[in-house]
């Protein structure tokens, strides 16, 4: 009967090990400042003279055109030259996230 319990105890802290990682990633987001990123409806204009100029910005791609900046913490998405979304990355190399797009074909 014991050893059935620390078997119990043992697959319940194996299932909900990936949570606890999501749940501290979910955590760094929540407690970063939202301020330090663009907001939705920005435009670009507004986005390089608050933010700078950015790492690298990729070209128009698609119909409606969406265009990505990619700064030091964060990547800005584009629809036309309006902002639709910030997306912040990963803060170490370690960090679970998403994957390059070269990964998910």
């Amino acid at each position: 009967m014991r050893s059935h319990l620390i078997a119990s105890c043992l697959l319940g802290l194996l299932i909900t090990a990936p949570a606890l990682a999501d749940t501290l990633l979910i955590e760094r987001v929540q407690r970063s400042d939202s301020a330090a990123m663009p907001r939705r409806g920005s435009t670009m204009d507004t986005v390089r003279s608050q933010y700078g100029e950015p790492e690298k910005a990729y070209a128009a791609v698609g119909q409606p055109p969406i265009t990505r900046w990619e700064y030091p913490a964060f990547s800005v998405y584009f629809e036309h030259s309006h902002v639709i979304d910030t997306v912040m990355r990963k803060s170490a190399p370690q960090e679970i996230g998403p994957r390059p797009v070269s990964e998910q074909q």
